[in-house]
């Protein structure tokens, strides 16, 4: 069954984005984004942008700031009036539009888009590989998909690290819980691998995001100046040694034939 967030959105908001684990995964995802974004775009052309399970929102509005066209979707309709407050606030070249929907449904509209936003969704869902085929079918010829997603490898480490090897052998790796924002299926990244193939993508970028905050012990994580931590993030995110690491890992995919 696949998960989403209604009344969870204060929750959501306090763990995760007004935290350093938020601003670490705005920075790297932001960052990668500009330089990604140019490959798809004409000159100064705006781009039909659409964010599949776009949460409260923040690349939505990242994404419009830069003066796109973008369309807010999620499944929660919670999510999307939160995400709807935080876009009030500005004045776009072009205003979003907002659409209550799950990401399978979101191909029945008709529309395509030069750019499709994925984050932090596919391993909340049942059946991630029809996700992924459905994310391609909404593609116009030269575009691109930004899919961030949580790296199992990176919570095997973690549980490895603080010694639960007994959870680790008895692979109990979901999150448990109503309120838990672990998801309730880490998905391994040769999995998503063969998926994207499968769906005809292949992958051209790749980051990680959180390689080692979320491994740092008190008190030094603490005693750690935000600003710095997301400096070694945004360098280190890309490193071949390290970026395999992230809690999450954020791949730029394009069709296979493009």
């Amino acid at each position: 069954m696949d998960r989403h967030f209604d009344q969870l959105g204060a929750h959501f908001a306090r763990k995760i984005y007004d935290s350093p684990k938020g601003a670490v995964r705005l920075a790297v995802l932001t960052r990668d984004l500009s330089e990604w974004l140019p490959s798809i775009q004409s000159g100064a052309d705006a781009l039909r942008v659409l964010d599949a399970g776009a949460g409260l929102g923040h690349m939505s509005e990242w994404l419009a700031l830069q003066g796109h066209a973008v369309t807010v979707t999620d499944p929660s309709l919670e999510m999307l009036e939160q995400a709807r407050a935080r876009l009030a606030g500005h004045t776009f070249e072009h205003s979003p539009r907002f659409q209550q929907s799950a990401l399978q449904a979101l191909p029945d509209a008709g529309d395509t888009f030069d750019l499709v936003v994925c984050h932090a969704v596919l391993e909340w869902l049942a059946d991630p590989a029809a996700a992924i085929r459905c994310l391609r079918s909404l593609l116009r010829p030269g575009s691109a998909i930004s899919l961030a997603f949580y790296n199992r490898d990176a919570l095997i480490y973690k549980n490895l690290i603080k010694g639960q090897f007994r959870k680790i052998e008895r692979n109990q790796l979901a999150g448990e819980g109503r309120r838990s924002l672990t998801p309730q299926q880490p998905l391994d990244p040769r999995d998503v691998a063969r998926w994207v193939a499968e769906a005809g993508l292949q992958c051209r970028g790749e980051t990680g995001i959180r390689v080692f905050h979320d491994y740092m012990h008190e008190p030094f994580k603490a005693q750690a100046e935000l600003e710095e931590v997301i400096a070694r993030e945004l360098h280190f995110s890309t490193h071949p040694a390290y970026r395999h690491l992230g809690r999450y890992l954020h791949w730029w995919l394009v069709p296979a034939s493009d």
